[in-house]
């Protein structure tokens, strides 16, 4: 697990096998902390930097002080793990449309929340990165 306070952090729905494995494989390319939505400290992040707990793919960027959500996580995720420009559009763009196919395939019970935006870090959240760290997932044992 990166320990640099500064690495961002992937926050995933954790009982989806497919966002898991490729979660898991952003974060052994991108050196990114991925942490299963339903881990206990990510609730209160949620609480403390969107008032609510949107189930929804959230990257937070210490860092640069940001949190993307949704859309802007996928096409954010994209980005960073170096695919043509095309293809994080067709991953903003089509973001809905994928996460209700993994969802009915995985037998997800739950729509993502309607939050796709880029936000500021807030101080509260900012002060909760630290309790995600440990929550971050194992990889599974094929990319182990």
């Amino acid at each position: 697990m990166d320990t640099d306070p500064d690495a961002p952090v992937l926050i995933f729905d954790g009982d989806c096998p497919y966002c898991s494995v490729a979660a898991v494989a952003l974060r052994r390319l991108e050196g990114v902390v991925a942490v299963p939505w339903e881990a206990d400290p990510v609730g209160p992040f949620l609480d403390a930097q969107f008032g609510s707990r949107p189930f929804a793919m959230v990257l937070v960027d210490p860092g640069e002080g940001r949190v993307y959500a949704g859309r802007s996580a996928a096409e954010e995720l994209a980005e960073r793990a170096g695919t043509p420009g095309i293809v994080g559009g067709l991953v903003r763009d089509n973001y809905d449309r994928i996460a209700g196919v993994v969802g009915t395939l995985s037998g997800r019970g739950r729509d993502p929340a309607d939050v796709h935006d880029i936000y500021d870090l807030t101080d509260d959240a900012g002060e909760l990165v630290g309790d995600l760290r440990p929550a971050a997932s194992d990889p599974p044992e094929a990319l182990s």
